[in-house]
């Protein structure tokens, strides 16, 4: 067996997210009392209470998602679960898979993921931009009709998350422009994401520098296990490279499909999602049909993970 974690991406949050695990789990109540101390304000209770409109507010959003992640984690090596190959995250996940392969300590990620959420918040204020799926296209279409609707500053491909699956990213007018193309192209749905702003987008390049700055705060290490980055869907080790890609990562697309299919020929066969929700797991069933995949949200959902391991375990003995 060669086991991936992953890490949620912003999207998949919920009210009522790790409150289960903390009850069950002292390893994940623990991540969500540093989470309350590191920051100053209940992340716990944004998490397991809401209410909506608080857990939707991407600064809030950003701490709460790496907070849930980190407390799947803690409660599946809580149980026992082996050191993975590699580690991975979609867009905001990615803070969560360095505090798993030790890049940065969980304090030191909050505060940064915090940073990153307040940055996003005031470069979307002003701005009318947000994001869509496409679905049922493939990227290369996409592509032709972003580039045939003429705003290259002001719309772009922003996250290819499975096949048939793939996210746009602009102003608001942009996104409307882009519509009646992509249906007549044929797309079966096209839909609204429920976020404050035009993430990985020319329009984030203020974030990244500003994120550059912040990192400089916080103590990097070189990665104990690879981190497949979003930006070059290449395993990364090196502590500086890393920083440099995360900073990079704000404005640039998420390239889930080909992280997800680098880790296949690197021998990934089993992989797990840490988070709230299991919306990776959904992508890769799409991108690697063969992958043995579990999620950790909840008690039964880590159960079910450790029997998974397990018996891909023993079936490879």
């Amino acid at each position: 067996m060669s086991l991936a974690l992953w890490f949620s991406p912003q999207g998949s949050q919920s009210v009522g997210m790790g409150r289960a695990l903390a009850e069950t789990s002292p390893a994940a109540r623990a991540v969500f009392g540093t989470a309350d101390e590191v920051l100053g304000w209940s992340v716990s209770q944004t998490c397991w209470t809401g209410p909506a409109e608080r857990l939707n507010d991407t600064r809030q959003t950003q701490p709460c998602l790496l907070t849930t992640s980190v407390a799947a984690l803690r409660a599946l090596e809580e149980r026992g679960a082996p050191t993975p190959a590699v580690v991975a995250g979609h867009s905001v996940g990615e803070f969560a898979a360095l505090v798993a392969a030790g890049v940065l300590d969980l304090d030191g990620a909050l505060r940064l993921v915090a940073r990153r959420g307040e940055l996003m918040a005031a470069a979307s204020a002003g701005q009318s931009g947000g994001m869509a799926a496409v679905i049922g296209l493939e990227r290369d279409v996409v592509e032709r009709v972003v580039a045939s609707v003429g705003r290259p500053t002001q719309l772009v491909v922003a996250n290819d998350n499975a096949p048939g699956q793939v996210v746009i990213s602009g102003l608001r007018d942009a996104l409307d422009a882009a519509v009646a193309s992509m249906r007549a192209a044929g797309a079966r749905r096209i839909m609204p994401l429920a976020v404050s702003g035009a993430f990985h987008s020319p329009m984030m390049a203020s974030v990244g520098e500003e994120l550059a700055v912040a990192f400089e705060a916080e103590t990097w290490r070189d990665a104990r296990v690879p981190v497949v980055s979003n930006v070059t869907a290449e395993p990364e080790t090196d502590a500086d490279r890393i920083r440099a890609l995360l900073a990079e990562q704000v404005r640039s697309p998420v390239e889930w499909v080909r992280g997800v299919t680098r880790m296949v020929a690197d021998g990934v066969d089993t992989a797990i999602e840490c988070g709230s929700g299991s919306a990776l797991v959904g992508m890769a069933r799409r991108i690697a049909p063969s992958m043995r995949l579990g999620h950790v949200a909840d008690p039964t959902s880590l159960d079910d993970a450790m029997g998974l391991i397990g018996a891909t375990a023993r079936a490879g003995a």
